[in-house]
């Protein structure tokens, strides 16, 4: 007999994705700092956007979607507007609750902020990440980001650099 396969487990189909409420901090850092400090620790780029992540995300134009199930936040991501000519948005933050991994958190989240960059006519999503989260990179490349360049960056712990260009919607009726 054959070995077992790896079974996802249920997915979270009871799981919501709301926008960022004040109140909401002290989840968006304990979610992100789990991970984090778990993998490569905390540098002070992050620790800027805990302290502050209303001021330092969102009031200059981004977002940050939190994932709840059964009323327990479980999952973040955040979309930080980038400086420039063309309307991108750094894809920052992705978080899943490690006792609420492999549920389809993950996605939840990304699926949420790429709907709301369209949204916002947003031309490009960028992130940063590590080689080690073969998981995030494996969620990236099937939700359409594709691997650039290295690019300049203030953490130590980013050595992958992926972009996704998005269709504007007007162009989906030519």
């Amino acid at each position: 007999m054959g070995a077992q396969p790896v079974l996802r487990e249920d997915p979270a189909i009871e799981v919501t994705v709301r926008f960022f409420r004040p109140g909401d901090e002290k989840d968006f850092r304990r979610l992100n700092e789990a991970w984090i400090a778990k993998y490569f620790g905390i540098e002070s780029a992050d620790n800027e956007t805990f302290a502050d992540p209303q001021h330092k995300i969102i009031e200059p134009g981004g977002q940050i979607f939190l994932a709840f199930l059964d009323g327990v936040a479980v999952g973040t991501v955040g979309l930080r507007l980038m400086p420039g000519k063309v309307r991108s948005y750094e894809l920052i933050k992705m978080a899943t609750d490690e006792s609420y991994q492999r549920r389809g958190i993950a996605r939840a989240v990304v699926d949420a902020a790429i709907k709301w960059a369209r949204q916002q006519e947003a031309r490009r999503l960028y992130l940063e990440t590590n080689h080690a989260l073969t998981p995030a990179i494996t969620l990236y490349d099937s939700v359409g980001f594709r691997h650039m360049p290295p690019q300049p960056t203030s953490y130590k712990r980013a050595d992958v650099f992926m972009e996704m260009w998005l269709e504007p919607e007007w162009l989906k009726y030519i």
